[in-house]
């Protein structure tokens, strides 16, 4: 048996996109997804990049936190707590 990942992964996306719209339609805020990326690591820009242009696709609205590699620890869990209480 062959399965086809990506056809697969295309009408999940839409079933959630759907899903999402019906959210918005009854009037319940859009789902986020918070991301924070620490540095400038190349891979993780690309990752982080495709992850947001899912998110798009799938009517999910991306937010993301773009912080400089020497971001102080006790600044990120800060982030990280709003995010968690938002």
């Amino acid at each position: 048996m062959r399965i086809d990942g990506k056809a697969l992964a295309a009408a999940r996306r839409e079933a959630t996109a759907e899903a999402v719209q019906r959210r918005t339609e009854q009037g319940l805020p859009t789902p986020v997804l918070a991301v924070i990326l620490v540095g400038e690591d190349p891979a993780s820009q690309v990752y982080v990049r495709n992850k947001e242009n899912a998110c798009r696709k799938a009517g999910i609205e991306p937010r993301t936190w773009r912080l400089p590699a020497d971001t102080a620890q006790t600044d990120l869990l800060d982030l990280i707590a709003q995010l968690n209480s938002d």
